[in-house]
């Protein structure tokens, strides 16, 4: 199997492909980077003028440079720095193809097609030889990497990014539409329908006792404190079970910590089965939330 496995030019302000090498190879890791390097392709202006995707077999590099970025997926074996010596191979010869004016004017998809051969001329010297062109010095790359490290881009980045470069505002906390989301288990619905019941439990206890509190001249006040507060994390782990957000494991065990220490503060208006009922509850939430993550939904940007 070819070491460069896709190659891509697409132009920074809008994302526009320019062109694409032709897709001989077809594999469910394959697609799923191209969906990835979509993503990506629409927030460049937004990204460093060198970056890395990793994934588990494939990783996706690119460059930008002069309104133009060149993007690759390569097998994870293929070094980082061949990698980006094909980029800067990739780049001259597109410069030398194309200048910034036919670049600049052009509004469909792919009007540079014909530069495939080119690409696939590069692709098949770096994919069957350990050194790269002449115009490349490995050295001179590998001591940059080395001074300027490549970033390393995760998926949050991307959608943050890509969120923000069409237009839609970055939420302050984080948080990304649940369509991004894996889809909701059975497992997970339990969850939400217990965590529901036992935040109701605690509502209903909690006004209740403000009555007698406000009797008693205010003794027992933080009891109270205690159910209003576990009824709020109780929501709480709901949402964030909903909803992405960028330290969610963080927040879904502190909600638990927050439950716990509650019922342990309620021992004596609660009796062991039921402090053992909410704590498990909120448990079983917060093993939902830490196992739930992004999916991406993206068309295919193969040629």
């Amino acid at each position: 199997m070819s070491l460069i496995l896709f190659a891509f030019v697409v132009r920074v302000r809008d994302g526009l492909p320019l062109s694409a090498s032709t897709d001989f190879e077809h594999n469910r890791e394959l697609q799923e980077r191209k969906q990835q390097l979509k993503t990506v392709s629409k927030a460049l202006s937004l990204l460093p003028e060198r970056g890395t995707v990793k994934g588990k077999d494939l990783n996706i590099y690119f460059i930008s440079s002069e309104g133009v970025s060149y993007m690759t997926i390569c097998s994870s074996s293929f070094s980082a720095a061949m990698a980006f010596c094909f980029l800067e191979d990739l780049r001259w010869e597109f410069r030398a193809s194309y200048d910034n004016t036919s670049i600049g004017l052009v509004s469909r998809p792919y009007p540079f097609l014909e530069f495939d051969s080119v690409i696939q001329k590069i692709k098949h010297h770096y994919s069957y030889s350990s050194f790269p062109s002449l115009r490349m010095n490995l050295s001179a790359i590998e001591e940059e990497l080395r001074v300027r490290p490549s970033k390393i881009l995760t998926a949050e980045d991307m959608v943050m990014r890509n969120g923000t470069a069409n237009g839609h505002a970055q939420p302050v906390s984080g948080t990304a539409a649940s369509e991004r989301m894996e889809r909701v288990t059975g497992l997970g619905i339990l969850s939400l329908l217990l965590n529901i019941m036992c935040a109701s439990l605690n509502l209903i206890r909690g006004v209740h006792l403000i009555e007698y509190t406000l009797q008693d001249g205010n003794e027992g006040i933080w009891n109270v404190v205690a159910f209003l507060l576990a009824f709020f994390c109780c929501l709480w782990q709901c949402y964030l079970y909903l909803f992405f957000t960028s330290v969610k494991k963080l927040q879904a065990f502190l909600a638990l910590a927050f439950v716990f220490l509650c019922n342990i503060y309620l021992y004596g208006l609660r009796n062991i089965w039921q402090l053992l009922f909410h704590t498990a509850v909120a448990s079983l939430s917060t093993y939902q939330i830490s196992t739930r993550k992004l999916q991406e939904n993206l068309d295919d940007c193969g040629v």
